[in-house]
């Protein structure tokens, strides 16, 4: 479920309170409590078997007792007597529940526990619920304060979910102290069922939700979280800070990639791939806080600091430069602006060193410049405390021009009573106010990051040729093969099998059984080679002196082989040696040494790793991590994050590398993850690349059996291949498949060649041309909760046909267009044909659009497919057909 009912969770018409007494600190009674405090204008009941009254309130004997069902109920008993409740809740049509009871994990009768007990009585009736172990909520613009937490919350624009109590609790206290408010304050705590892919789902579609802060400890269902995160994100800021960033414990992993890939960095991946933000620390979650609730507007990262010292404008340069901020570069106009205002020794630069002795009208003036200059995006306003001017002064000139302002503003008074009136005004104002300068720059940087990760979302990758060309039966042959054996790892020959199969150049590698085939192989490939020795106990061949490099004569084979058995035997004597591996030597002497390579997350399954390879590679520790599937713009970012991308660009004269070799490679080895459940881990190190192209020449594979009935091992759902087709129309062949990241400029041109009536009939107004930003959110879709279709003619689309589901999949709004050259020839009944076959795979309940009534076809169209018409308020009918029973 997603959801479902959680409209009855967070803007109930009417709450009971289960569990309260007239014992002191009874939790009962002070969710009561807070619930009357807040003023809840709905009916309000108080539950318990044995109470008559509490604070005036009657007390009912159960819930059978009730006038009727409520829409959400507060459970504060003990564990034993909360499945029962929620089976009495259900049965009374009460659809929305809070748990505030521990010990729920405790073991119960029938060999389960209380919660799934609970769980259990909850499903017939779709009853959600919130925690258990938590302290509640609150949504302070329909006065409703489900929890125990000391206080209520202010009202305001910003949405908190927090799985620690401990936490929510001092967010609250914080928050009232600055006068920030909430749309929503939300203990999930144990998240039984509502999630944070639930909750998610809910406020990214809350008009009165500006930003999501959250606080994970764990997240669970990962391909749920990442489309809840994706969805929610490219509507509004989402920031995260997440506990746990040391790792518990080293890992047990055999591969340098296994090593590498810790859950931490991967948790980094998933954030940075839904397009949230995530902050290391609670005080940054404050500042974001701080910046999200008063910075309203967003211009770009230019940052202009003006302040009447220059200290604290040295600080605060250097906060933004470490956090790879940009200050702007004043234009001559607008220093000429400021030289007109200030004193002669000013900064003349940025930051805008306003001078200690600096009066109101010079705060003003040159505060008014810089929102005016066009190269400046926002400004950073610092403020010491001098015995010249009160900061109150300074403060009530500046508040009318910076609330007025078009630009982002922060500020910063640094102080303590000295400059509290003009923080408490700027406050007043819903001005953005820090307690440093680090801060302040911090709460600018997290819009930064914010804005970069969403337009990193919108990079539409180059145009390619079809899928990659790879043969997964036969690398899947070479897998399955080895399991059959018994065995864990691939030995260095299979291993190349695989690379060779998914079109990753490999160096020959020849397997000898013993001494003298090594000798034979290494003739036939040519002097001189590399000997590796094979053993299904090693892993690391160079850790016990099982690789040799550079032999040139049979005599040097021979005697490079017997000295690697004869260290086996020292170092691993449990090995047991299966022969040789002999290999080309290659001569690349500028080449570079990278890694790329699979581990598998717990939660998040498949990622992709890529960094600085060679022997050194942990000791280096230069890498990036990536979720699968990959595209190519995906790709140059997980690549442009590593220290080693610099040197790939090449420097002092040396050609850079072939970057779309390098970025082809990756590309195959994302696609691996995506087709090989089998694989558990994957190191291709080093993989050189140079100006020639890239090339593997050491490889392991280590196995895995999949899971009976395994399915979404990926977080994100991979291209869905096996729903492409070709079709014939007339005499004219169409490729007809799910559209692709890749697909940008071929939208474009589609939409570009689209008739201004045809463009109207789509959109329902009058455009010349979709926006590129647009068209990445047409292309780049979560195959999990949408689907295009696109049919493609001599490179061109002819048509295209797309839904987007809502979370629970109950409802799919549709849209379909057909180029000009194509229309009244029977595409756009197929398009929808296929659409509506998908949908009914995937147990979707109804499909809905909209058309304009002018658009007779569209409508034709609809009737004959079985959809209901309407037409409703400014000529637009409404098309519904449903699949399903709801």
């Amino acid at each position: 479920m997603s959801v479902r009912h959680l409209d009855a969770l967070f803007a109930p018409r009417s709450v009971a309170v289960i569990g309260v007494s007239g014992r002191e600190g009874n939790l009962g009674a002070i969710v009561l409590r807070n619930l009357r405090a807040a003023g809840f204008p709905g009916p309000l009941w108080a539950v318990n078997r044995h109470a008559v009254e509490v604070d005036g309130v009657p007390v009912l004997p159960g819930v059978e007792a009730m006038p009727e069902a409520p829409d959400l109920a507060v459970i504060c008993t003990p564990a034993p007597t909360v499945p029962g409740l929620v089976e009495a809740l259900g049965r009374r049509g009460t659809r929305a529940a809070i748990v505030l009871s521990a010990g729920m994990q405790q073991p119960a009768p029938g060999g389960t526990t209380w919660q799934q007990a609970m769980l259990d009585a909850a499903r017939p009736h779709l009853l959600r619920i919130l925690g258990p172990n938590c302290i509640g909520a609150l949504v302070p613009a329909l006065r409703l304060n489900a929890s125990f937490a000391p206080g209520t919350a202010l009202p305001g624009p910003l949405a908190f979910v927090t799985q620690s109590g401990a936490l929510a609790t001092a967010m609250l206290d914080w928050a009232n102290a600055q006068g920030i408010g909430f749309s929503h304050f939300i203990s999930v705590g144990d998240s039984a069922d509502v999630d944070f892919g639930d909750v998610l789902d809910y406020l990214a579609s809350d008009p009165a939700t500006r930003a999501i802060l959250l606080y994970a400890e764990s997240v669970k269902h990962a391909r749920k979280f990442m489309s809840a995160a994706r969805a929610a994100a490219r509507n509004k800021p989402v920031i995260v800070v997440k506990a746990g960033r040391a790792p518990e414990g080293a890992r047990a992993a055999a591969s340098h990639t296994g090593a590498l890939a810790g859950s931490d960095a991967v948790f980094d991946a998933a954030v940075r791939r839904a397009g949230m933000v995530r902050v290391d620390t609670l005080g940054a979650l404050f500042d974001a806080a701080q910046t999200l609730a008063r910075v309203q507007r967003w211009r770009g990262e230019r940052l202009a600091i003006v302040t009447n010292g220059g200290g604290a404008g040295v600080l605060a340069a250097d906060a933004l430069a470490l956090g790879g901020g940009r200050l702007a570069d004043l234009s001559p106009d607008t220093l000429a602006r400021l030289d007109a205002l200030l004193p002669a020794n000013w900064s003349h630069a940025n930051p805008v060193d306003l001078i200690g002795d600096a009066p109101v009208e010079r705060y003003t003036g040159a505060v008014r410049i810089l929102l005016e200059a066009p190269e400046v995006d926002g400004v950073l306003f610092l403020h010491a405390p001098t015995a010249i001017v009160p900061a109150a002064d300074i403060a009530a000139a500046c508040v009318p021009l910076l609330r007025e302002a078009g630009k982002p503003v922060l500020s910063c008074w640094l102080g303590g009573a000295r400059v509290a009136p003009a923080r408490e005004a700027f406050a007043a104002a819903g001005l953005a106010s820090y307690t440093t300068p680090e801060h302040a720059v911090a709460g600018w940087l997290q819009l930064v990051q914010y804005h970069r990760n969403q337009e990193a979302l919108l990079q539409l990758p180059a145009a390619q040729g079809e899928q990659l060309q790879v043969d997964a039966p036969a690398a899947r042959a070479v897998l399955q093969e080895a399991l059959a054996a018994g065995r864990e790892w691939l030995d260095e020959e299979q291993a190349k099998r695989v690379l060779q199969a998914y079109g990753i150049a490999t160096v020959r590698t020849v397997r000898a059984l013993d001494v003298e085939e090594a000798v034979i192989a290494a003739g036939d490939i040519g002097y001189p080679v590399a000997l590796k020795v094979l053993s299904p106990q090693i892993v690391h061949k160079s850790d016990v002196g099982g690789v040799a490099l550079h032999l040139g004569s049979a005599e040097e084979v021979r005697l490079a082989a017997v000295r690697m058995r004869q260290s086996v035997a020292r170092l691993s004597p449990q090995a047991h040696v299966s022969g040789f591996a002999v290999q080309a030597m290659v001569r690349r002497p500028r080449a570079h040494e990278l890694i790329v390579g699979i581990a598998q997350d717990p939660l998040f399954g498949p990622v992709i790793l890529f960094g600085a390879g060679g022997t050194a590679v942990e000791i280096l520790k230069d890498r990036a991590v990536g979720l699968p599937p990959l595209n190519a713009a995906l790709v140059q970012d997980l690549v442009g994050r590593t220290q080693v991308a610099s040197l790939l660009a090449g420097h002092r004269g040396e050609p850079g590398a072939d970057r779309q070799a390098l970025t082809d490679a990756i590309l195959r080895v994302s696609q691996m993850a995506c087709d090989l459940a089998e694989l558990a881990e994957l190191d291709v190190n080093p993989l050189l690349a140079d100006a020639q192209g890239v090339i593997a020449l050491d490889a392991r594979i280590r196995l895995r059996r999949p899971l009976a009935g395994e399915g979404n091992r990926l977080a994100l759902r991979p291209y869905p291949a096996e729903l492409e087709e070709t079709w014939m129309l007339g005499d004219r062949t169409l490729q007809v498949r799910p559209i692709r990241p890749e697909d940008g400029e071929r939208l474009q041109d589609f939409y570009a060649e689209a008739t201004p009536a045809d463009l109207r009939l789509r959109f329902f107004l009058s455009r010349r041309e979709v926006p590129r930003t647009e068209l990445a959110r047409y292309c780049q879709i979560d195959y999990e909760r949408e689907m295009t279709f696109v049919a493609i003619a001599d490179g061109q689309i002819a048509g295209e046909v797309r839904a987007v589901s809502d979370p629970d999949n109950v409802e799919a709004e549709f849209a379909v267009q057909v180029a000009s050259a194509w229309q009244h020839r029977g595409l756009g009944r197929r398009l929808m044909d296929k659409l509506l076959d998908y949908l009914r795979t995937r147990g979707t309940a109804v499909v809905v659009g909209q058309c304009l009534q002018e658009n007779k076809v569209m409508v034709a169209l609809a009737r004959r497919l079985g959809f209901t018409t309407q037409v409703g308020p400014e000529d637009i009918v409404q098309l519904r057909l449903p699949l399903r029973d709801a």
